[in-house]
């Protein structure tokens, strides 16, 4: 009841000294779970916020909403629509307590094309779903997460709906910013030396893929291997084997940076060549089910021994 009555307010006072409705205001937070945020101090400050509002302020927000990130994350896209273009910027925060449904992360998108509310969610629940919903890096989730699309329509074409020939145009420059922000949050991630992209292909159904793809980026053993640079193979088809998802062992083949680990549920003896690629800080794992014809992926990070010392006294 506090904090909804904290969001409450701290949204009025915004809404106020931005002369504009409450109801345009919109309020994310994060934080340690349970405490309550100092509103007056909040408060105190926003005047001075709203008097410093710039065109040019997208990297001093992208740096505000900063917590145990190590850089801001910022990424503009630009897309045509008809003679000329529009711009579409986005600014996210996210470096631990990431795991589907998206966890503890911020993001925030802003458009001057103009387009209907409709088709702004279709567009963003579609990004989200293929982006900050197909990532983890400590398989643990949190209370606070928020994506909010903006349009301002200053770019003054006709609104883009679905049914618009440009509205294709907008969705490929979000999927591809939605894509590179979720990228930055994993490479940041707390403690990480390496970004891991999981592909899994031959899969009864795409629901199938993800499930076995979620279960590998989600093992703990898998990603301190990764660490260690030990290609253990064994733990990656443990994980595919619990994912629920459907598969026969002798079918399996893995790949490690184009290194064949595995071939028809068999090790091909590469370990060597395989520890020597993991010294590099991008691992691409393709699995093949040998199931079906449906893929789907999934990007994690791994699990090192400055995330511990990271989230170990995080309160205190």
């Amino acid at each position: 009841a506090r904090g909804m009555k904290d969001a409450r307010n701290m949204r009025t006072r915004a809404g106020r000294l931005l002369s504009m409705d409450a109801e345009l205001v919109y309020v994310s937070s994060a934080g340690i779970i349970g405490v309550p945020l100092p509103v007056q101090k909040i408060s105190n400050a926003l005047p001075a916020l709203v008097d410093g509002l710039s065109p040019a302020g997208i990297s001093a927000a992208a740096a505000a909403i900063m917590t145990t990130d190590t850089y801001p994350k910022i990424v503009t896209k630009k897309f045509r629509i008809g003679s000329g273009y529009a711009t579409l910027s986005g600014i996210a925060k996210g470096a631990g307590m990431i795991c589907p449904d998206m966890a503890t992360m911020l993001c925030f998108i802003m458009t001057d094309a103009a387009i209907t509310r409709p088709a702004l969610l279709t567009a963003l629940k579609r990004a989200v779903d293929k982006s900050f919903n197909r990532i983890s890096v400590d398989n643990d989730m949190s209370t606070n997460d928020t994506v909010i699309a903006m349009a301002n329509g200053h770019r003054g074409n006709v609104p883009l709906s679905t049914r618009s020939p440009y509205f294709n145009n907008f969705s490929r420059a979000l999927d591809s910013l939605t894509d590179e922000l979720s990228r930055m949050i994993v490479r940041d991630g707390e403690g990480a030396t390496k970004l891991i992209e999981i592909v899994v292909e031959g899969a009864v159904s795409e629901v199938e893929a993800v499930k076995a793809s979620r279960a590998v980026a989600n093992s703990m053993l898998v990603k301190t291997a990764m660490y260690g640079k030990d290609p253990n193979w064994g733990r990656i088809i443990a994980a595919i084997g619990y994912s629920g998802a459907s598969l026969r062992e002798e079918k399996i083949s893995i790949d490690l940076n184009g290194i064949r680990l595995v071939s028809r549920g068999i090790g091909t003896g590469k370990a060597l060549e395989a520890n020597k690629a993991l010294s590099e800080s991008e691992i691409v794992l393709k699995i093949n089910l040998g199931a079906g014809r449906c893929s789907a992926g999934f990007i994690t990070s791994d699990l090192t021994e400055e995330y511990i010392r990271v989230n170990a006294h995080y309160s205190t």
